[in-house]
């Protein structure tokens, strides 16, 4: 059996995850290999045994786009460093049935700071909902606007471009999430702005800029509404400004 990535107790983990059944939980290596997982994952798969997940990746143990969408997050994890949290995504439920979820995904650093695997959590979404009842624009909005935190974009631009009446739209985010989505995008860029601070040596003006931020001050005033510090004082704190960015 593959051993696990970290000095974390991979076991603690498993025994309090294993009281989670609408949570997946997993530790995989710097291949992308699960090295830990909990009974709710195994179970999600139609499998029985821990040990027939082990050692493998997504692909080998789901069909088509559901086993290769998480592959190449793990693969993009591992190779930036940088986190992935609450992605919603189709997750696996066997048998051979579709379900949404929320995933995170942190990566596990050696004493030199090399990324050297991720552990990570899948959690159901807040109420059962059909696979049909959620157009796949919703989900690729998200991600869009995850990719690039800079562009301007509405609530009700974000519908568009879910293909989405608003107020559908802001139902499905209130029960997914619990938020509004004009919360989601505030989310989303002080979350992309939190890692470029800690991650990066760019200035709090052009970080700023990338997230969406028409200036300095309109930044700072909702970083700090949301974090209780100022983006200075949350890069100091954090031990930011120091690091060259992920490549």
């Amino acid at each position: 059996m593959p051993e696990a990535p970290t000095s974390v107790d991979a076991g603690l983990l498993e025994m309090l995850f294993d009281q989670a059944p609408d949570v997946a939980f997993f530790i995989k290596d710097v291949s992308g290999r699960y090295t830990a997982v909990n009974q709710s994952l195994v179970e999600r798969h139609g499998l029985q045994l821990k040990s027939q997940v082990l050692g493998k990746r997504p692909t080998d143990i789901c069909p088509g786009d559901l086993g290769r969408i998480p592959a190449a997050q793990d693969a993009s994890v591992l190779r930036t460093g940088r986190p992935l949290l609450d992605h919603l995504e189709l997750h696996w439920y066997a048998p051979h049935k579709p379900g949404w979820c929320l995933t995170t995904k942190l990566p596990i650093r050696d004493a030199s700071g090399a990324c050297i695997g991720l552990l990570g959590i899948s959690r159901d979404v807040r109420a059962p909902i059909a696979a049909s009842e959620i157009p796949m624009g919703f989900a690729t909005a998200l991600e869009g606007l995850e990719q690039n935190p800079a562009e301007a974009v509405s609530p009700s631009g974000l519908a568009r471009k879910a293909r989405m009446a608003p107020s559908r739209f802001a139902r499905l985010m209130k029960r997914f999430f619990g938020i509004t989505p004009r919360q989601f995008i505030a989310k989303t860029r002080i979350a992309a702005a939190s890692l470029m601070l800690r991650e990066t040596e760019r200035s709090v003006a052009e970080i700023a800029v990338a997230c969406g931020f028409y200036d300095h001050s309109a930044f700072t005033r909702a970083f700090r509404s949301v974090t209780g510090v100022t983006p200075t004082q949350y890069r100091s704190a954090n031990g930011g400004g120091t690091k060259k960015a992920a490549s």
